[in-house]
This record gives C-alpha cells, sequence and structure tokens, in this order.
C-alpha cells in the first residue's frame, strides 16, 4: 500500500520554480472533467509518470485553493484502470488551507506508449499534443539498437579499415601520433569506434559517418551528406551552386566550414570612421549551427540531410527532425538526440560543451549588432535562420520582440537579468530611445515570453525582467 503523502510534500512540489515533465498542478475548486484527467494520465506517463494535484493553482506561487472534485478516490481509481488500462493511484489530503486530491501516474514501460482514443499525447506548456511522429519511433525502438549503431560494413581486416576510414585525420584531431596499422586499430576498438567480430572487424554507422574517407561509399550514408547551396538574391529562384560533403562529419567539419566561409557574401562596414569588407555571418557563428544541425538531426528520416543555405541577406542552416526541446528553450537547455556521436565530436574539439553553443549564437548576434537569430521548426525538420548586419529601423517588429526574449534569456542563464538599459545596449541605442525600447519589452510581455521580476518591486524604472518559465 501506498505510503501516504504529508502536507509538507504538497508545499516542496508548490515552491519549484516551474511545472516541470513529473508535475502539474490545477485549480479545479468545484470539480475537474474526467475525460481531461484521463488525457492527463496518459500524457504525463509518456513523459515517465509524475504528479497531478487538484486543489492547487498553477500560477506562482501556487497557493491551495481546495477541491471538492473527486470525492470517493478508490471509485475514481477504478474509473481510471477501466479507462485507461493501467493503474493511477489516487490520494486525498488535508492541506491546512484546504483538500488537495493527488494523482500518482507512473511510467509507461520502456519501448511503449499510452493513447487515449488512438491519440498518443504529450504536455507542450499548458496544453495537451499528440506526439511527433520522431517522439513516437523512439519510444519504440527504444531497447533495440539504433540507427548508428548498426553496422554500415563488417567482415573486414585492418586494411580494408584504413582504406574506408580516414584514421590518419582521426589521430590529428586527438591530436596523437599515426605510429602503425595495429595501433591504430587497436585505438579505434579502445574508443568503441570498431568492433571486433571472429578476427575481423565491424564499422558501425556513427563511426563510417564521422570518420568515413567517403561518405558515398556507404550505402545507406550517402544521402547523409551534409548539402551546401548558394543562391543569387534572397530567393530560391536562381541557384548558384550546390556542393555536398564528401567526408565524414568530423574529418570533414574544417574544410566544409572553410568552403561555407567562401562563399559567404561580403559586406562592407565603417568601424571608427574606417571602411572594411567582412562576412555576412561570423565563422564562429556557422561552426556552431552546423555542429549542431550535424548532431542533433533525426538519421532515421530517410531521404533528408543537414542543408546550409546562403543568400545575399542570411544564411539558413536546416536539419532533419523536430527538436527534443521547445525552440524557445534552446538557449537555456539541451537535449542531445544522438549523444553518443555528440561526445566524440566534442571530444574531438569540433562542438562545444553541452548546452554551451547556441548560448554562444545568440551572444556573437549580440555583440555584432546582428538581427537575433530566428530557430524554426517545420515538418520533419529544424531551421536556424542568421540574419546578416540590418539597422535597428529596419528590424520588424518580430526582429525586435525576438531579439528582447533572446537577450532576456541569456542575461538569465548568465545570473543577470533584463532591464532597459542592457536591452537598449543590445541595440545599440541612445538613452533617449527608452520609451521605444519599453516598447518593445511591453509587446513581449503581451506575447508572454518575458514577466516582470516581483521581486524588483513595482517601480517602471527599475523594473527587471525574467523569462516566462523562470
Amino acid at each position: 500500500m501506498r505510503e501516504a503523502t504529508p502536507a509538507g510534500q504538497i508545499d516542496i512540489w508548490r515552491a519549484s520554480t516551474s511545472e516541470t515533465q513529473c508535475l502539474e498542478f490545477k485549480e479545479a475548486k468545484i470539480q475537474f472533467d474526467n475525460e481531461a484527467l484521463f488525457q492527463y494520465c496518459v500524457a504525463m506517463a509518456n513523459e515517465g509518470g509524475g504528479h497531478l494535484l487538484l486543489g492547487v493553482s498553477n500560477a506562482p506561487p501556487r497557493p491551495v485553493v481546495g477541491t471538492s472534485a473527486f470525492r470517493d478516490p478508490i471509485k475514481m481509481e477504478e474509473k481510471l484502470f477501466q479507462n485507461l488500462g493501467f493503474r493511477v493511484d489516487v490520494e486525498e489530503i488535508q492541506h491546512p488551507d484546504g483538500r488537495v486530491v493527488l494523482f500518482h501516474i507512473p511510467s509507461r514501460a520502456r519501448g511503449t506508449a499510452f493513447n487515449r482514443k488512438g491519440s498518443y499525447l504529450m504536455r507542450s506548456g499548458e496544453c495537451l499534443v499528440p506526439m511527433s511522429e520522431d517522439q513516437l519511433r523512439k519510444i519504440f525502438a527504444e531497447g533495440k539498437p539504433g540507427w548508428l549503431e548498426e553496422y554500415a560494413a563488417n567482415d573486414l581486416s585492418t586494411d580494408d579499415v584504413l582504406d574506408l576510414l580516414h584514421v590518419a585525420a582521426y589521430f590529428e584531431l586527438l591530436p596523437l601520433p599515426f605510429t602503425s596499422k595495429d595501433a591504430a586499430i587497436d585505438r579505434l576498438r579502445s574508443d568503441s569506434l570498431i568492433d571486433a567480430i571472429d578476427g575481423k572487424y565491424a564499422i558501425p554507422r556513427s563511426t563510417a559517418l564521422l570518420l568515413a574517407r567517403h561518405l558515398s561509399v556507404f550505402s545507406e550514408l550517402e544521402r547523409k551528406q551534409p548539402r551546401v547551396i548558394v543562391y543569387n538574391g534572397t530567393s530560391k529562384l536562381d541557384t548558384k551552386l550546390e556542393r555536398a560533403g564528401l567526408r565524414g562529419y568530423a574529418v570533414g567539419f574544417q574544410g566544409l566550414i572553410k568552403f561555407i566561409g567562401e562563399q559567404l557574401p561580403q559586406n562592407e562596414v565603417i568601424e571608427n570612421a574606417v571602411r572594411k569588407e567582412t562576412k555576412l555571418v561570423p565563422e564562429k557563428v556557422i561552426r556552431e549551427l552546423v555542429a549542431n544541425a550535424l548532431i542533433h538531426q533525426d538519421f532515421e528520416i530517410s531521404g533528408a540531410s543537414v542543408m546550409v543555405e546562403i543568400y545575399s541577406d542570411r544564411v539558413e542552416i536546416s536539419n532533419p527532425g523536430t527538436p527534443q526541446i521547445p525552440t524557445e528553450r534552446f538557449i537555456d537547455g539541451c537535449q542531445s538526440r544522438n549523444e553518443r556521436l555528440a561526445m566524440t565530436m566534442r571530444r574531438l574539439g569540433i562542438c562545444e560543451e553541452k548546452g554551451s553553443g547556441i548560448d554562444r549564437v545568440v551572444q556573437s548576434a549580440e555583440l555584432l549588432q546582428l538581427p537575433a537569430p530566428d530557430f524554426r521548426t517545420g515538418y520533419q525538420s529544424t531551421t536556424v535562420v542568421i540574419f546578416g548586419p540590418k539597422d535597428f529601423d529596419e528590424m520588424s517588429k518580430d526582429d525586435r520582440v525576438r531579439a528582447c526574449y533572446q537577450h532576456c534569456v541569456l542575461r538569465y542563464v548568465m545570473s543577470m537579468q533584463m532591464t532597459n538599459q542592457s536591452l537598449r545596449e543590445r541595440f545599440n541605442l541612445p538613452e533617449s530611445k527608452s520609451t521605444i525600447i519599453s516598447q518593445i519589452i511591453a509587446a513581449t510581455v503581451e506575447l508572454s515570453l518575458i514577466k516582470p521580476d516581483e521581486k524588483a518591486g513595482g517601480s517602471r524604472k527599475f523594473a527587471r525582467y525574467l523569462p516566462f518559465w523562470a
């Protein structure tokens, strides 16, 4: 029998900075719809299980308001089991401020997902939404070898491995001296990059993707070559050139970034009364975003690859698969789709420490007074748009609001807070433009992307702002 939850535990959960995947608060003072309850149980079970509390406001500081819903917990447990097919324990707690009904929702079993009337649900902010195809595919594949772990080639000799993989380049990236074939094979085995099977060797797809001399040699990997497309102008109507990356992601990365850099349009800027040429987008921004796209792509989406599209006024970098976390949380959060690939890329110095790449991209945009990057999701794809220089007066309302939100998040993760002054400095505007900055902040608050920091008091002059999720 489940041990009773003390009222003090309710207060601990109420003090959480935000609702999480394992916590959900609902006022439900009088009642709560049965179907809504069934759907929340399914969604939370699909996300690892957790606790749903009725009688507690979901708005901080989350006061206990009490509820009269579900007066018979045992009967409700029976109804839940009959409708869902899995057990949810229901508990009635007498908190000093009112009655709370607590639902203990279990996690789904590995490799399975629950559905309600044919819909596999999950939470997205305050809403319940159907799971995406790639999320379901990932769940159903749990416990099975992933696409990256399957072999791209097997029954290989030492010479075969060295012919297929650019091992010398791998040693340069480590950096280590290449001494002999046998030492190289031993190193690849110790780094879990190849497997020995009955005196022969096998190359996992993940290793081939990273170290291949020619990706096209591996039939399953040819369509995973990153593509660079350069257009004349701002649309896709006039293609200047198209090129595919030939080598593995790790051994070909520097060459890929160099090639992209050579295709970027030049911009003329005046700095300290000196006219000079500069690239449309800084190389370090391209480097971070291309590495992210390679690492976070969904390899199980066939016929799709990482694409870098270069226009006269912007660069768009896209990868197959929708993101593991919402785009508005890219700056403060990170969840690798392909952690093994990411670890190897980090070890070789190709990408930054986990979770720091997007921070650097946004920070670079601010330092260089560029428009804020635009993170977009489409059908089975994720795209980042990096814009070239644009004067403040040329920026649209969306440009300004996006920059405001990203600036607020960036300040937050740096243990600082956004103010009118900090945002004005981000746009490189004089103090006389404070009113315009206030209007941008107000528009961003209205869209529920940021919120005033209550600890700063009610003074508009000393107002500080936080991301909506903080």
